[in-house]
């Protein structure tokens, strides 16, 4: 059986380490291959090629790592096909689903071929009597990237654009449920012009991880996973002095005023509930619906889900299967976890036909009325296709629910009030907010991350704090007492 390899100095890498783990066809519910766990050795290996290239990036003009991350942008946007299979082959996503992820990543890639004004100091002249202060943008070094599986093209894309157009090199270690995204796009990085050892893929498990996060020679790392696990890598990496950026898990809202649009408070639960089998971590997996509209409203979202064909992600379908047969029975369970605390299962996933094979990982749109907040259904993070509602008696009331949880990663508001809407984005303690837009991801030129339990750390990902996050600033204050000649050149400047 084939074995996904890691990528390391620009080439396929064995490793010393002889363990592997399957990774499955979800689709299928079969093993398409096995992919490389690493060992420690393995990933000091990797660092010490990082290491090495380090200085001759670092060093590189802003303008031909520019013409690099150009040159990436458009071999990304005529192959992105093929990326879009390789991830519905091991996520199960669908194709339309895996391009949209791709672009999104892609609009990353785009924002960090501004580098040139995005490393730029600052400059004072005069602040003293013929002295001068600037500051100076620069790179960190090698830096860590540990991916989730949701998400295995755009989340790393998050980062690693913003990390190599700063000057560093890059260690990325990948979810080992779909690996082979990484390898691709590591592999397009070499063909675009990045030098060898500049971006590196090493697979592995939590004995990778634990090698990445306390590596002498690792200088920050970035992590999107689980609550449980971020906190994990944001006070193991911070202990042992590393920048960390922590994103971690979310259970968001949906606030429906009386006064919203059902059709499209339906609609859009629906596409922010149900899209790539809820396995988001902007998914919509609580609709707060203000009385008296739940009733009608449960019903339009019905009525929405019943249109909805699962099955392969390769054939004409709209939602695919779950990841894995564990994180299947996982979600399916918080089903049965329902009706045991007095909710009621308005559509019941486990009795979807897909359109697949019957082995796949296979669980349709569920949706839930009248979950207690008591019950582990509204509390925890189900990470699938389970949506749940929950009534209230006033905008109050629902916005106390949002705000006493745990988690501060998205939320939305739909409402055709824009006194409403503005107290809303006021007053709810979450990171990112949708007005009528249920799935509030910021375009690349912010940043994306969220309040409480679902960041750890104070840098959020890509945008201006990206490029702060993979940068250290100098101070530097001058003072020239005479002027240089430097020759004459009359030569057009070259970079």
């Amino acid at each position: 059986m084939a074995v996904v390899s890691h990528y390391v100095g620009g080439k396929s890498f064995a490793g010393s380490s002889k363990r592997t783990a399957p990774v499955y066809d979800p689709a299928l519910g079969t093993v398409s291959k096995e992919v490389a766990l690493a060992s420690a050795a393995d990933l000091d290996q990797a660092v010490a090629v990082a290491n090495a290239a380090f200085p001759a990036w670092r060093d590189l003009s802003v303008a031909k790592r520019q013409s690099v991350m150009f040159r990436f942008r458009e071999l990304l946007e005529a192959k992105k096909s093929e990326l879009a299979a390789i991830i519905t082959e091991e996520h199960g996503k669908v194709l339309s689903d895996a391009m949209g992820e791709i672009q999104r990543g892609q609009e990353v890639v785009e924002f960090a071929c501004g580098l040139g004004h995005l490393m730029k100091g600052e400059y004072s002249e005069n602040a003293s009597t013929d002295v001068d202060v600037y500051s100076l943008k620069q790179p960190l070094g090698v830096v860590g990237i540990i991916s989730p599986f949701n998400f295995p093209a755009m989340v790393p894309m998050w980062f690693f654009p913003v990390a190599l157009a700063a000057g560093n090199c890059v260690i990325l270690k990948p979810s080992e449920k779909d690996p082979s995204a990484a390898n691709w796009v590591a592999e397009l990085l070499t063909e675009a012009g990045l030098p060898d050892g500049v971006f590196n893929v090493v697979h592995g498990d939590k004995e990778a991880v634990d090698a990445l996060l306390v590596h002498p020679d690792v200088q920050s790392i970035s992590f999107v996973g689980s609550t449980p696990i971020a906190r994990y890598v944001y006070e193991t990496g911070a202990k042992a002095g590393k920048r960390v950026q922590a994103l971690g898990g979310a259970k968001n809202h949906m606030l429906v005023l009386p006064d919203a649009d059902l059709d499209l408070v339906a609609d859009s639960a629906v596409n922010a509930g149900f899209g790539s089998a809820g396995e988001r971590c902007m998914a919509i997996s609580v609709v707060v619906a203000v009385e008296p509209i739940a009733d009608p409203l449960i019903d339009a979202i019905a009525s929405k889900m019943a249109g909805i064909k699962v099955g392969d992600g390769r054939r004409a379908c709209d939602m695919g299967p779950l990841v894995t047969e564990v994180h299947r029975d996982k979600v399916a369970s918080y089903i049965e976890i329902a009706e045991k605390d007095g909710a009621t299962v308005v559509v019941d996933g486990r009795d979807v036909k897909p359109d697949g094979e019957p082995g796949g990982f296979w669980l349709g749109p569920t949706l839930i009325d009248r979950v207690p907040t008591s019950s582990k259904v509204y509390q925890d993070e189900i990470f699938g296709p389970v949506l749940s509602v929950v009534r209230v008696q006033s905008y109050e009331e629902g916005l106390e629910l949002i705000n006493s949880g745990a988690f501060g990663n998205g939320t939305a508001i739909f409402t055709n009030d824009g006194g409403a809407a503005r107290r809303f984005q006021n007053e709810v303690q979450v990171g990112m907010i949708g007005i009528n837009v249920p799935i509030p991801v910021p375009v690349a030129y912010f940043s994306f991350g969220g309040w409480k339990h679902s960041l750890f750390g104070d840098s959020r990902a890509h945008g201006e704090e990206g490029f702060r996050f993979f940068t250290r600033t100098k101070v530097v204050t001058s003072r020239w007492l005479d002027p240089s000649h430097g020759g004459l050149n009359l030569g057009f400047p070259q970079n």
